[in-house]
């Protein structure tokens, strides 16, 4: 059987390379990707030799990041898709025995045909890798780069966009729940550990290791999720607050203080979910966060039972640059803008000095309106309105235009309170006007929020922001 593979090869061809490809390149593609065996003898195809997939690893890890890794991602991409010959052929067969009204079990045949010859040839090598000790965290970090060279053009084109719906397709079911550890982080865990969450946050970065500790520490909680395959590696991590209330503030969470208080449960009534970041930035797209908040969910139930309320403290990431744009595209030819109403426009021109928006889209940008507090006490009504129509109203395709409102409403959660300076950080009044938002998640209603959320594209939403939205469609325009 393994002297008919350089047969089927020479059958079929030899592969053409796109222009451009290194020798060793071609060589190594064609040496590490196992053509796709005839359907009839699939099951009796050799698996590929281990040695071909490990030696296709050392080759891309010897390469540069940048140009050199793009090229190689191009070429496997493009080079070793799908063979549309085979596609058309099984297509046809499947056309003939629905016209001919065959007998279901040739139709279904036909299908799996079919089905068999849509699978691409890189999807081999990539099962082949997956199955390596060390080739699962390999194709993390290879689809890492596909998506970094995808964001910088690097690497384009309809088949390596297909190529890396297929890896993720693959690695959603590779890290699915039943091979997810969840794991909690205390001060007692190993120093690597600590190092790679304080080193993945991504929303609230951590200042120095008594920070750290204090996160880690009293009235705080920090889980991430591991796999079986990649042990004690953080793949995504969830911090959480242990309070009395909805929190409404950052800086009380992170607060640069010593963590000497010994925790009281009698004080804990509710868990605050402030900061959630995916370490491996080759796992974007897989599901991995709403599990996590669902796993945390029952663990603390289990430690502490009195809990009451679940929430998040969020962050508005895009809020601002939202903002300015409708101020460079909504302006009046008066040079008044749509956003405000007639009282606050003048007042805000009288602290600018500036008729038009051009003034306060620079403090905006640079945030300086901060530094002035009547212009901050004169944008607090309308910036808390227009927040709230962002999250509420400014949708892509149906659903919430703000990713981080797109994914709490996704799980279930409900729309609760925007908190005026909730984050006063020079990041938070960059991002949002230094504004934070909590979504409040009700476990008995999570489920058919969801797929209200899913299925009509309906918001829940807690009387404040609905006012909040009320306010905005009264007083202004887009």
């Amino acid at each position: 059987m393994m002297r008919l593979w350089p047969l089927l090869w020479a059958a079929r061809g030899p592969r053409r390379f796109s222009s451009g490809a290194s020798p060793a390149m071609e060589e190594l593609l064609r040496r590490s990707v196992p053509p796709l065996p005839p359907y009839e003898t699939k099951e009796k195809a050799p698996p590929p030799a281990e040695l071909r997939g490990a030696e296709f690893i050392r080759f891309y890890r010897a390469l540069e990041p940048g140009p050199p890794r793009a090229e190689l991602l191009t070429r496997l991409a493009h080079d070793f898709g799908v063979e549309h010959g085979r596609v058309a052929e099984a297509a046809a067969k499947v056309l003939q025995a629905r016209e001919q009204r065959r007998e279901p079990g040739a139709l279904l045949q036909a299908e799996d045909r079919l089905r068999y010859y849509l699978n691409p040839q890189y999807r081999g090598l990539f099962q082949q890798l997956g199955r390596l000790e060390g080739g699962l965290r390999f194709l993390v970090e290879l689809r890492a780069d596909l998506m970094e060279g995808l964001a910088s053009k690097a690497v384009d084109g309809p088949h390596v966009k297909e190529m890396n719906g297929v890896l993720k397709n693959m690695l959603s079911e590779w890290f699915c729940t039943g091979f997810l550890n969840l794991e909690r982080v205390t001060w007692q865990s190993p120093c690597e550990v600590l190092q790679k969450i304080s080193d993945s946050e991504a929303v609230h970065p951590v200042r120095n290791w008594v920070d750290m500790k204090r996160r880690v520490g009293a009235y705080r909680r920090c889980y991430f999720f591991s796999h079986c395959a990649i042990p004690g590696e953080p793949l995504i991590v969830l911090h959480v607050a242990l309070t009395s209330d909805i929190s409404s503030s950052i800086q009380a969470i992170v607060k640069e203080v010593p963590p000497l208080e010994t925790e009281d449960p009698e004080k804990i009534t509710t868990a605050i979910f402030y900061s959630i970041s995916l370490t491996q930035q080759g796992l974007q797209g897989v599901e991995l966060g709403t599990h996590l908040i669902k796993r945390v969910v029952k663990e603390l139930q289990k430690e502490l039972p009195q809990i009451e309320a679940f929430s998040t403290l969020s962050p508005i990431p895009g809020f601002t640059k939202w903002l300015v744009g409708l101020l460079s595209s909504q302006t009046k030819d008066q040079g008044r803008n749509e956003l405000f109403t007639e009282s606050e426009w003048q007042e805000i021109s009288e602290l600018t000095g500036d008729p038009t928006s051009n003034t306060l889209k620079k403090l905006l940008n640079t945030n300086e309106w901060v530094r002035s507090e009547k212009l901050t006490q004169v944008l607090h009504s309308p910036l808390m309105r227009l927040c709230a129509w962002y999250l509420y109203g400014e949708k892509h395709r149906g659903y919430a235009l703000n990713p981080v409102a797109n994914f709490h409403l996704q799980n279930g959660s409900v729309l609760w309170r925007i908190n005026w300076m909730g984050d006063s950080s020079p990041r938070g009044i960059g991002a949002s006007c230094g504004m934070m938002v909590n979504y409040r998640y009700f476990l008995q209603e999570t489920a058919s929020n969801s797929a209200l959320y899913l299925a009509s594209k309906q918001v829940r939403a807690s009387e404040q922001v609905l006012a909040l939205v009320a306010q905005f469609q009264q007083n202004s325009k887009l």
